[in-house]
């Protein structure tokens, strides 16, 4: 459940961005992503994660831009959103490019 929620949460966000910042899409998919997050991971590790001492400054500004999408404004939503993600999960950006990296190890896509 938790995955397919993210993932209908990610299609709305991008959904909403393709037609031109559509707040109720982006609200929409907003509130699908975080409720798919806290099926996958649970209540406490999804609370725990976002109010790390370390993490608050990303924490704030993700939630600041959700509510201002919320308020109809979703191009100044969208840019906090952005940035509070960077600043969230900047720790699994080197992780993801690492997997990214290995890709190139399979038969099949190494040659294309």
């Amino acid at each position: 459940i938790g995955v397919g929620l993210v993932g209908f949460g990610l299609f709305f966000v991008l959904f909403g961005i393709l037609l031109y910042f559509d707040s109720v899409l982006l609200a929409f998919g907003n509130i699908l992503f975080l409720f798919g997050l806290i099926f996958i991971i649970g209540f406490r590790r999804t609370f725990t994660f976002f109010f790390q001492r370390t993490k608050m400054k990303g924490t704030s500004f993700f939630f600041g831009g959700v509510i201002i999408v919320l308020l109809r404004w979703p191009l100044l939503g969208m840019l906090l959103e952005a940035y509070g993600f960077i600043n969230l999960f900047r720790s699994f950006f080197p992780v993801a490019f690492g997997f990214l990296g290995t890709l190139t190890n399979i038969p099949l896509l190494s040659k294309v």
